[in-house]
């Protein structure tokens, strides 16, 4: 597979934006919904659970409509209505009669009300009972509690919902939590193939997050299977694998992915290593960088995705990297690579010329005298940059016209 189907795959599932695997402040490894069922009720006068009574289907010049018989009251500003009360919704909807309904929307006028949206009994005691969100941080994390134990409900409106709250959570929230996952749940949930391939990126990382350290052979076994060519949501189990792992994992993963382009599948049988599996690598490195970097250090890290430098199809991407990580220490290996036949890409050559550029911003402390000292690295890079406009004055012209200042 390709790199471009698979950057193209990743957009696609995770809501089209890449950079958010390891730079949001949401949590890294999870599909979220632009709004979870909290925040909708949040922005409602009135939450009721409806009865169907009967519908007019819609036709060239109307809407149509649909009554519902009040059967639960969550809450109704000004306490307006009552169970009993019949509604006309100005929407048709296509149901048995006696399904329920769950009705909301702000102030009186039923026009701007939500969609109804049919509810089991358990999703009514769901959606009634949960906790509004809070800006309170404190109070943050003893909210996401109420979600937990709804992870993997037999009703989808529920599960989903839950699983939402935490893909759109910040990491900073969840981690506080890890006493109160459910980790025997969660380790058998990310081997359970009817679970949605949508979170295993985020059960490998809470595996991570509350496992012992028996349960990373359980990770690393998931991790160096190879049981398809696109594995979604890998990225986190590697990252929970290296929470639980430290630097050990990191170079299970370094050996098992960067240094070699070869894998074994469940037979055992080696087969060519996916472009996907070694960019997996990269997100975990970049989830430790911003998010763990206690667990293994960032002068580590960058020396593990110095590692990904040869490869031709990820060098760019690396060398951004590592732009980003200020590891000014590869200059000279990236001239090196300027000049190689191999490396004769256009997007490689813009990197290593945005590199250099970043790398000859930087300044060094104030000395006593209040005058900041550049470094040796800095004039070095300086000096390179200016060596590149000589010999190829176009490449260094576009790589700086999208410089970030």
């Amino acid at each position: 597979m390709s790199r471009l189907t698979v950057c193209v795959m990743l957009a696609f599932v995770l809501g089209c934006v890449p950079a958010t695997v390891l730079g949001s402040v949401l949590c890294p490894f999870c599909d979220a919904p632009t709004l979870v069922m909290a925040e909708q009720i949040q922005m409602c006068d009135h939450l009721l659970l409806g009865r169907y009574v009967s519908g007019v289907k819609s036709t060239e010049v109307t809407a149509g409509s649909s009554r519902f018989e009040i059967v639960e009251i969550g809450f109704s500003k000004g306490g307006k209505f009552q169970k009993g009360q019949v509604l006309e919704i100005p929407q048709y909807v296509a149901a048995t009669e006696g399904a329920t309904f769950t009705l909301m929307g702000p102030e009186e006028r039923l026009e701007d009300w939500n969609a109804p949206m049919e509810a089991t009994a358990a999703a009514w005691q769901y959606l009634s009972k949960m906790p509004l969100p809070t800006t309170d941080v404190e109070q943050q994390g003893k909210r996401l509690e109420y979600f937990i134990p709804f992870f993997e409900s037999s009703d989808m409106t529920i599960s989903n919902d839950a699983f939402a709250e935490f893909a759109a959570a910040p990491y900073a929230v969840i981690k506080p939590l890890r006493d109160k996952l459910p980790r025997e749940k969660i380790l058998g949930w990310l081997n359970d193939p009817r679970v949605s391939v949508t979170r295993v990126g985020f059960y490998g990382l809470m595996a991570g997050l509350c496992g012992r350290e028996e349960d990373a052979a359980i990770l690393e076994r998931k991790i160096m299977t190879l049981d398809a060519d696109f594995r979604l949501g890998i990225e986190g189990v590697m990252a929970g694998y290296m929470l639980l792992r430290g630097e050990e994992g990191l170079r299970v993963l370094e050996d098992g992915k960067m240094r070699t382009k070869v894998a074994k599948d469940a037979a055992g049988k080696e087969v060519p290593l996916p472009f996907s599996e070694t960019y997996a690598v990269m997100q975990a490195l970049r989830f430790m960088w911003t998010y763990e970097p206690e667990r293994i250090s960032q002068e580590r890290l960058k020396a593990s995705m110095r590692i990904l430098l040869e490869r031709q199809e990820l060098a760019d991407l690396v060398i951004t990297d590592l732009a980003r990580w200020k590891d000014w220490s590869v200059q000279d290996r990236l001239m090196s690579m300027y000049g190689d036949e191999k490396f004769a890409i256009p997007a490689i050559r813009r990197a290593i010329v945005r590199y250099l550029y970043y790398c000859s911003q930087e300044q060094g402390e104030k000395g006593a005298d209040g005058v900041a000292v550049r470094p040796a690295w800095s004039v070095r890079a300086e000096e390179l940059l200016k060596e590149l406009e000589q010999k190829d004055p176009k490449t260094v012209s576009d790589a700086k016209r999208f410089l970030v200042r």
